[in-house]
């Protein structure tokens, strides 16, 4: 008589046992060396309902394990590899971690139970077996594995689920950032060319702005200002006099010093371009309205258009401050040629306390040779771009 039926064909070679919604027979693998035991093991689970495989020594159960089985009955005592053997090599491989294993002993002794459950044995039934133990515990074995199948199937089922929504949201987040991003850079392109083409009514250049943007962005770094303050005044410190375009161009464009009266109006260029600015949902823009009104108030409290003083004028204010005097000092004008680099330096640590904020003097002069590489970086962008220096612009 055959020891086994043919195999199943089209039956996935794991270890899980497919619940009993799917409407197959569970497949039981038998491994005795005692050609009588498989025989009479195989005849009562058959009569189950049960498909079965048999194997006469360990190896060939390892082997057969990749049928597909649902639960194996294992003899304890085999020559080569033992049942307590064939069940670690079961455990130890991860695809049958959950396959329900009967031990079937004539040992009795605790040592030798206590062994085969640290090996990874569920349950045992003793020799000879017994037809309505052996169903009972069978099939309350092979329920149990359905249902761990169940869920665990439903957790991949889910996983896969979190997986897709997780891509999908993940996509949505980097089109919604990219476009994010889109709008910002077109945010800020719209502000310099603005600030550019109001330039134009005093001849500034763009380097001019840009420059003053650089300068005022690392001021801020040195200062150690939050980096999305940092990244505003690099933007908005080129809008510091964006009010200009408000001043006749009689005084605007005068080519020598300006009276008395004549200051006076150039001065309101501050409260004109914070006029422009404030109210602003920019960020931005916000804060070019801050600096347009602060940019020449003094750190003595001598400036203009509100006599500030020390922290009472806005950070950005007091930053800025700097690098539009000094821009203006190294830059050539119609009635002056450009001061040499160190002379600006020096007055500009000349004005520490004075005019200017000394922690914001201090981080500007932090490292000169920065400032310079700044400097003859945008200003030979400004020799390639050219256009005619402003007249005025230090008022």
């Amino acid at each position: 008589m055959a020891e086994a039926e043919p195999r199943w064909q089209g039956r996935p070679a794991t270890g899980r046992a497919a619940p009993a919604s799917e409407g197959r027979r569970h497949r039981v693998l038998v491994v005795d060396d005692d050609a009588h035991v498989r025989t009479t093991m195989g005849r009562m689970l058959r009569s189950f309902g049960h498909e079965v495989e048999v194997a006469g020594e360990g190896r060939e159960g390892l082997a057969k394990l990749e049928l597909g089985v649902d639960l194996v009955l294992l003899d304890a005592d085999m020559p080569g590899l033992d049942g307590f053997d064939v069940t670690e090599r079961i455990r130890a491989n991860p695809a049958f971690a959950d396959l329900p294993i009967v031990m079937i002993t004539g040992l009795n002794g605790r040592a030798a139970r206590l062994r085969a459950i640290e090996a990874g044995v569920n349950d045992f039934i003793t020799k000879p077996p017994d037809l309505t133990e052996l169903r009972l515990r069978t099939t309350w074995l092979l329920r149990m594995k359905a249902a761990a199948d169940r869920l665990r199937d439903h957790e991949r089922e889910l996983e896969t689920q979190v997986l897709a929504r997780t891509a999908a949201l993940r996509l949505a987040l980097e089109r919604s950032a990219a476009a994010e991003r889109d709008t910002h850079r077109a945010h800020l392109d719209s502000i310099r060319r603005l600030v550019v083409a109001t330039g134009y009514r005093d001849h500034e250049t763009a380097m001019h702005i840009e420059r003053i943007g650089c300068y005022a962005g690392l001021i801020a770094a040195r200062l150690k200002l939050p980096s999305e303050q940092r990244e505003i005044v690099r933007h908005a410190a080129p809008l510091h006099d964006i009010g200009k375009i408000g001043v006749v161009d009689a005084i605007l464009r005068k080519p020598g010093p300006l009276d008395d009266t004549e200051r006076r109006i150039m001065q309101q260029h501050t409260v004109i371009g914070a006029s422009i600015l404030e109210g602003s949902l920019s960020a931005v823009l916000r804060a070019g309205a801050e600096i347009c009104l602060t940019h020449h108030e003094r750190w003595d409290g001598g400036g203009y258009p509100r006599r500030l003083a020390g922290t009472a004028i806005p950070v950005f204010g007091r930053i800025c401050a700097v690098p539009d005097v000094f821009d203006a000092l190294i830059s050539d004008r119609p009635y002056r040629a450009a001061l040499p680099l160190d002379t600006v330096f020096e007055m500009i640590e000349a004005e520490r306390g004075r005019q200017f904020d000394p922690a914001v003097v201090d981080a500007f002069l932090a490292d000169r040779r920065e400032v310079a590489a700044i400097r003859e970086t945008l200003m030979a962008a400004d020799r390639v771009t050219g256009a005619t220096p402003p007249a005025g612009a230090m008022a």
